[in-house]
């Protein structure tokens, strides 16, 4: 098999090969859902998504700890980090404000909601997209990065043992954040990496 190139295009998005050729699949029976409060920053945001989430601030209040409705009282739903990106504020350093529990599970209070209909906001396109983190270059093109990170190693193991590539697992919010003519690109792209030997 030849080495694939380390960076792939589609259309005016950069992939990390690793995108492709990596296994991945959640397996929250085991991690609980840990991404939610584990970590130096929050989730990255967009201001549109800041105006949506703020619009669901007062459905999910009940659902939050008091140390995080503390924190939103306080500085907002979202706050610039160290490297100057919007990202959702977090508590104690490390979690989530929009993080709710069922148990010793962590859940996303805005998701609750979603999954309930009472929203019509999720959650960040960047929670959903995860392991894949998105960079945005100064041209207005797209790079998007495998973000390993030890607390996934269950969702490794899973996705070898599903041999589940991190773009199957992630279609539908590749799709929606692409669109299906950007996905079926992608598809095309893999199809023909393949018939080169590189996958």
């Amino acid at each position: 098999m030849n080495k694939i190139p380390p960076i792939i295009q589609v259309g005016d998005v950069l992939l990390s090969s690793e995108i492709l050729t990596e296994k991945f699949c959640c397996d929250y029976e085991k991690c609980k859902g840990i991404c939610c409060v584990e970590g130096d920053a929050g989730a990255p945001v967009t201001m549109e998504e800041i105006a949506e989430i703020e619009e669901c601030v007062d459905t999910v209040w009940q659902d939050l700890t008091a140390s995080a409705q503390a924190v939103i009282d306080k500085q907002g739903v979202a706050y610039t980090d160290q490297e100057g990106d919007l990202v959702t504020s977090i508590v104690r350093g490390k979690d989530c404000v929009f993080t709710c529990y069922n148990g010793e599970n962590c859940l996303c209070a805005l998701e609750k909601a979603y999954r309930a209909g009472k929203t019509r906001f999720c959650k960040p396109i960047s929670c959903s997209l995860y392991p894949i983190r998105e960079k945005r270059f100064s041209n207005g093109s797209v790079g998007l990065n495998y973000n390993r990170w030890e607390v996934c190693r269950d969702a490794i193991e899973k996705g070898k043992t599903l041999d589940l590539p991190l773009y199957q697992f992630l279609k539908e919010p590749l799709i929606h954040r692409f669109g299906e003519a950007w996905y079926s690109e992608l598809l095309e792209t893999v199809s023909e990496l393949k018939d080169q030997g590189y996958l």
